[in-house]
């Protein structure tokens, strides 16, 4: 089905771990804070309506989309008893190729950070084409990907615990 026919938050069809002794960061970029706000507004509901204690969540603000992989890197470092790191941003496209080159770096540092602290780093960033994309992925009718970053998170944390 498009995607402009539904919402991509919908986790009916799966089961949600309860995340009752987790610790999770979020990281979240202050570059289009309208946007990136309801991604963390979302990703905070998500976690406590799933068990995470407020005391288990470590929030950080970062200048940008591009400093979330610098974000998750230093509080893997310094927080060894996280069991994940959202990163949250909104990178929306514009006239010149920074787009491309901001989205490809965040994508793969995130991926990268994830890798070498063998923990889950969520990619909960918005590439979109422009601020209405944003909107309905941040709250509007396509759900919010923040929502859908804590429920990654939760269980990729899991994942991780069982194994």
């Amino acid at each position: 089905m498009a995607t402009q026919l539904k919402n991509l938050s919908d986790f009916s069809h799966t089961t949600v771990p309860n995340g009752r002794a987790y610790k999770i960061a979020i990281a979240v970029a202050e570059w289009n804070a309208e946007i990136t706000g309801a991604l963390y507004n979302g990703a905070l509901a998500t976690l406590t309506q799933n068990g995470v204690l407020p005391e288990n969540i470590l929030s950080v603000a970062v200048p940008g989309s591009f400093e979330l992989t610098g974000a998750a890197e230093i509080l893997l470092k310094k927080h060894t008893e996280l069991d994940a790191v959202i990163c949250l941003g909104c990178v929306i496209q514009g006239e010149t190729k920074h787009f491309d080159f901001i989205c490809d770096a965040v994508a793969n540092g995130v991926t990268q950070v994830g890798i070498k602290y063998s923990k889950p780093v969520i990619f909960g960033v918005l590439t979109t084409n422009d601020q209405q994309q944003a909107i309905d992925r941040a709250g509007g009718k396509h759900g919010n990907k923040g929502d859908e970053a804590a429920i990654t998170a939760l269980k990729m944390a899991e994942f991780a615990a069982t194994l």
